[in-house]
């Protein structure tokens, strides 16, 4: 079974900067597409960053030239450096990732979540 763990984020005063983290563990023979969502209060969940297995990234046109994701194959993590932060920042950040596990039995998981606080 693969499980996927969150980590970082936290309160940060504006112009600051938060690093988070997700690693998936179990049985992993790939991963596809690794991405971070992120979901205000009242606000549907949206995409924040993605990185496919070939290393190219996407990002919201509100993050772009401030939050750079990253991913290490051989540690099967993903991470997003976020700087410059803003208020409307603030949401609840969430990986996800996609492979597959034994068998080629294919796999698209969220991680747990993370607060991120940007007081002004």
């Amino acid at each position: 079974q693969v499980q996927l763990v969150e980590s970082g984020g936290g309160l940060v005063q504006a112009g600051g900067s938060l690093r988070l983290s997700c690693v998936a563990s179990g049985i992993i023979v790939s991963i596809n597409n690794m991405g971070w969502y992120r979901q205000a209060p009242g606000k549907e969940r949206e995409l924040v960053a993605t990185v496919t297995a070939d290393g190219s990234t996407n990002y919201a046109d509100s993050v772009k030239g401030r939050f750079t994701i990253s991913r290490d194959n051989a540690k099967n993590t993903v991470a997003l450096q976020m700087n410059s932060l803003k208020p409307e920042d603030t949401a609840v950040y969430y990986c996800n990732i996609a492979g597959a596990t034994v068998r080629w039995t294919g796999f698209d998981l969220w991680g747990q979540g993370a607060q991120v606080t940007v007081s002004s």
